[in-house]
């Protein structure tokens, strides 16, 4: 039986331990903080292809997305992971992003993405407190959301259930190798060993592979979100301008907005979204909130006089290539990897951890891995983002 160390607690973590455990592996979980404490916490839940061009992370967006409901099926607390395959709706608020957004439709309807544009009429319909003021608007059926901190610890407690132990409060700080391989990992309270360890540490995993002795080019990017008090129904799709796949994709250091907004079961109303690469500065800026505040009020006016709750801000861990890494590192045997999901990492948590649980036990995975190899030039070296 392969023992297997996973490095981190938040949704890549659980979901890796829980596809490993029920392969068979004896698994242990060590985290730091505790179960969904960080990044998972921090984020929207978004089970996402709209936002994906044709390639490599569409097609385990496309897979993570098959794998949710299945996965769903078998969670005795799966009304905790809150699954609502609600949709989502693009919209282009001027005539100039119009035409790009119906051919980024396009090439996603070419690679099996149901996208369906939808007249006036139609969004109107669909989201009756929308502005009128769009060129154009393009409806994605499949895109879902979940609750991020109850879907992690559904996952986890399923890989509990299957055999896997669960160490909270204890932080790595060193690898423990014998002959070139790794054969367990220093903590704050003591060695934990294992045939494989998989770095699952999010934003964290370029200093957590540094104190394991490999580079890892993987950085923290922040994302604030502001929260409304609970609403009757306002809001029934995720909806976002089509300036946030441009936003998602940007390497740029410097602040990358655009307007998110979708409700949540409680009746909240989730604004976003901003990226910025600030390190691991966790200060809210306001005048961050107010860029995220004006985008979203441009798509839903009726929400101007509505109260804010709160915000909050997260980290998520950004590659250059914008692609995550999973596979085995090639400078240290033993060692896996899979993080590097940026703003992705709730919805595309399931895949990877299935496409990682293939590699580990010598299957082919049902996409092609190649893409998310460690041994790229983005992540050994960062490509040109520095």
């Amino acid at each position: 039986m392969m023992r297997v160390v996973v490095l981190g607690a938040g949704i890549i973590g659980a979901a890796c331990a829980r596809e490993l455990a029920l392969a068979g592996c004896d698994v242990a979980v060590v985290d730091r903080c505790g179960p969904a404490a960080a990044t998972t916490a921090h984020g929207e839940g978004n089970v996402l292809v709209s936002d994906k061009a044709p390639g490599p992370e569409l097609e385990l967006a496309k897979l993570s997305r098959r794998l949710w409901p299945l996965i769903l099926e078998t969670l005795p607390d799966a009304g905790a992971v809150e699954w609502e395959p609600k949709g989502g709706i693009v919209v282009a608020t001027t005539g100039e992003g119009a035409q790009p957004l119906r051919e980024f439709a396009e090439s996603q309807r070419a690679a099996g993405v149901n996208a369906e544009e939808l007249d006036a009429a139609a969004l109107a319909r669909a989201e009756p407190h929308l502005t009128r003021d769009c060129a154009a608007a393009v409806h994605y059926s499949d895109d879902a959301q979940v609750q991020p901190a109850g879907a992690a610890t559904a996952l986890l407690a399923d890989a509990v259930r299957a055999g896997a132990a669960l160490h909270t409060g204890r932080e790595a700080v060193d690898a423990v190798t014998r002959g070139g391989r790794i054969t367990g990992v220093g903590t704050s309270g003591g060695i934990v060993e294992g045939d494989a360890v998989v770095n699952a540490a999010g934003p964290w995993s370029g200093e957590l592979a540094a104190r394991l002795g490999v580079r890892l080019a993987v950085r923290p990017r922040r994302g604030e979100v502001l929260v409304t008090a609970p609403m009757p129904p306002t809001v029934f799709h995720k909806v976002y301008d089509a300036d946030y796949v441009g936003a998602v994709g940007s390497g740029a250091g410097e602040l990358q907005a655009s307007a998110v907004v979708e409700s949540t079961r409680a009746g909240t109303i989730l604004l976003g979204s901003s990226r910025r690469r600030v390190g691991f500065d966790d200060r809210i800026r306001t005048e961050v909130l107010s860029v995220i505040a004006g985008k979203a009020l441009r798509l839903f006016p009726s929400l101007a006089g509505v109260p804010v709750m709160r915000a909050y801000g997260g980290f998520r861990p950004y590659v250059a290539d914008h692609l995550p890494v999973i596979g085995a590192d090639p400078r240290l045997e033993g060692l896996w990897h899979a993080t590097g999901h940026e703003g992705a990492g709730i919805g595309l948590s399931v895949g990877t951890a299935a496409v990682l649980r293939d590699l580990m036990l010598g299957r082919e995975p049902d996409i092609a891995a190649k893409p998310f190899r460690a041994d790229r030039p983005a992540v050994q070296s960062g490509g040109n983002s520095e």
